[in-house]
Formats: structure tokens, sequence, C-alpha cells
């Protein structure tokens, strides 16, 4: 059995700000990924800016890639009226496929070990010894001092664990598409349809996100995702003429299903969790990215500045629930306003209206720059 100091498990970009992190300071970090980069993954593909001067400070920021700057929002309800306004931070438009690859090779640079193609099967968590015992999907095991959560939505880890949220049956489905087309390069939209919401917006070579949260018993009563997207998404007039007018570049699209916004415990016997293992913000706020991002670069600094479990947990927990707590809170809130003929109407009337309200459902989803 190997030991190790930390291991994470997940090589998504809360995993690897945290290996990066924690390498570039000399601890011995091994991260666990079930794929290897390149790929593809679920995901909006647009960053907020509260993460851009940190990245940049740690050289993790791809300029060679051009990333689109993004600086306005449009909504759009189902039966096409529209609302605009400026991102007071804005963004940037990248693909998970570059990026990730990109701090990957960074990670490596630092001194991070990877085993890539593998997946944890069981994890134990021993008291007396006070380690943990990691059981691969080739017969490994292995044994590390700090368990670090990074698996993602949902995973084969989260069932191991029993966590809540994995006992409730969840409907949404997450469908992800790169498109040519014409559509503002500096503009993220969200468009409504029944049942859920479609968001675009450009990341890199001029391609474009397509990415939507639908319902399952929808793909269920028309059996395909074509016909889905046929049936419900086109109703909407800005959805119809994207998927009438685009090139779509992938052979299939990407495709997750029971996606959870449940609130999820931050520490599962002892591992500590990041992104959306740790708390999954309602795609319509676009801000999971720069979440997962901020939550490697919060434990890598808890674990860094403490040597105490107890203590590291703590400042984790606490640090965590300042920063993201509220926002998530309110993305659940604000998420019933999405989905439906009524509710979207009513949506882009108060938000066309009503300037403080826009900004206010903005500010409180969305978080401030973080100092590098």
């Amino acid at each position: 059995m190997k030991n190790y100091e930390i291991i994470v498990i997940g090589g998504g970009l809360g995993g690897l700000t945290a290996a990066h992190q924690l390498a570039k300071a000399g601890r011995e970090v091994l991260v666990i990924e079930k794929k290897a980069y390149p790929f593809h993954r679920v995901c909006g593909e647009y960053i907020s800016n509260e993460v851009q001067d940190f990245l940049k400070l740690e050289g993790l920021f791809p300029d060679h890639l051009n990333p689109t700057a993004i600086t306005q929002f449009e909504l759009g309800s189902i039966k096409g009226n529209l609302a605009k306004m400026p991102l007071d931070l804005g963004g940037f438009g990248i693909s998970r496929y570059t990026l990730d690859e990109f701090i990957y090779t960074k990670c490596q640079k630092v001194g991070a070990e990877f085993m890539l193609q593998v997946q944890v099967e069981e994890v134990q968590y021993h008291k007396e010894a006070d380690r943990f015992e990691v059981l691969l999907s080739d017969g490994k095991k292995l044994s590390c001092k700090f368990l670090i959560g990074a698996f993602g939505k949902r995973s084969k880890i989260d069932k191991h664990l029993e966590r809540d949220f994995m006992q409730q049956r969840s409907p949404f489905i997450g469908v992800k598409y790169h498109i040519k087309t014409e559509f503002d390069a500096d503009k993220v939209a969200l468009y409504n349809f029944e049942g859920g919401y479609c968001g675009i917006n450009q990341i890199e070579e001029g391609k474009f996100n397509l990415c939507y949260l639908g319902n399952s018993k929808q793909l269920k009563k028309y059996g395909s995702i074509s016909s889905l997207e046929e049936n419900i998404l086109c109703k909407n007039p800005q959805l119809n003429s994207l998927f009438k007018n685009s090139d779509f570049l992938f052979e299939k699209p990407e495709v997750i299903n029971e996606i959870s916004f449940e609130p999820k415990p931050l520490i599962e016997n002892h591992i500590m969790m990041i992104g959306d293992a740790a708390g999954l913000i309602t795609p319509l706020c676009g801000n999971g990215m720069a979440m997962a991002i901020h939550s490697g670069k919060i434990l890598s600094e808890c674990i860094l500045t403490f040597s105490e479990r107890k203590e590291i947990e703590s400042q984790y927990l606490s640090e965590w629930n300042r920063n993201f707590k509220s926002r998530l809170w309110v993305g659940r809130k604000v998420q019933w306003l999405f989905g439906s003929n009524a509710f979207s109407e009513m949506t882009v009337s108060l938000i066309k209206n009503s300037k403080f309200l826009a900004n206010q459902i903005m500010k409180r989803t969305h978080g401030e720059k973080i100092s590098p």
C-alpha cells in the first residue's frame, strides 16, 4: 500500500486548483481522475472574473488560448421576450476541454502526481491511525493523511458514502454541445423553455458552448434528446434559431443525469469536499466554475496554514460558508422563477423594469473578486 500525504479524488477545476497550490508549496499530492486529459464535461464554460486575478498570479490563466471576454447578460422567456443587462464583474468563456488540460500540465510542473483512467471504489477512514485507505478500480490500495473530494456533481463515491442527496431522485438532466453560429461574442445568454433553460456563450476559437438543464420526464416522453429539443426547446424562438442555424461540432451531446441542487455536507467522514461535490449552484447563476476554483484555493490555504485535522476542518467550514452558503441558497430560491411560461415572462418583465432587482439577483449569486 503506497502512502501519500494528500489524495484528491477528481481532477476538475476544484481538484486541480487545490493540487496546484498544495504541490507548489511542497506538499505531497496525488490526483486520481477516472478519465484522461483532455476531455469534455457538461458545463456552462463561463467563468466569473472573480477568480481571474488569482489565476493570472498563479500562472493558471490561459492567455495563449484567448478566452472570450464576456460583459453582457441576456435573459429570454419561453415566448422569446428578452431582458438585457451588463455584468458588473463580467467573465470569460473557455472550454473545459482546454482549460482543464492546461491546469493539469501546470500541476505536473509543480510536482503534483496523477493517476488517470482509474476510479476510486471505496474509502475508509481509520480513526486509530488517523489515515484514509483508498481502494481503486484496478485493485490497488492507497493510504493518505488528508482526502479531498472533488468528484463533481454525482459519482460512485457519493453512492459509497451514502450521501443524503443520493437518496433522492432528481429530475434534472444536463446536455452540452459545442457549436459554430452567429452570436454576440461578449454576451452570455439564458433562454427559458418549458421545464428548463439553455445557456450560450462564446469560448475559444470562435466556438460557442450551448448547454441546457432539462427534465428527465420530458426526455422519457419524447424518447430522445433530439426529439426533446425539437418539441420543447425549439418552442423558444431564440433557441429555435440556434438549433436550426448552427453547425454542431460534437458527434453526440455530452449528457449527465440526475443533477441535484440539494444542500450537501461539506465534510463527510473527514473527507473535505470542494467544487460541485461540496454544493452545486444552479446554472442560471453562471458561477459553478469560479466557485470550484475558489473552493480549491480556500481548502489548500487551510491545509497549508494549520496542521491539525480539527483546525483545518473548522477553518474550511467557516470560510466555505462565508463565501458560498448564501449564494447557493439564493440560487435555489431564484430557480423557481425559470422553466414555466408564467414565471419566465414575469422574471423577464421584472428584470427589464427593475434594475435594482436585477442587480440584487446578480449580486447575491455572484461573489466579489478574490484576493490572490
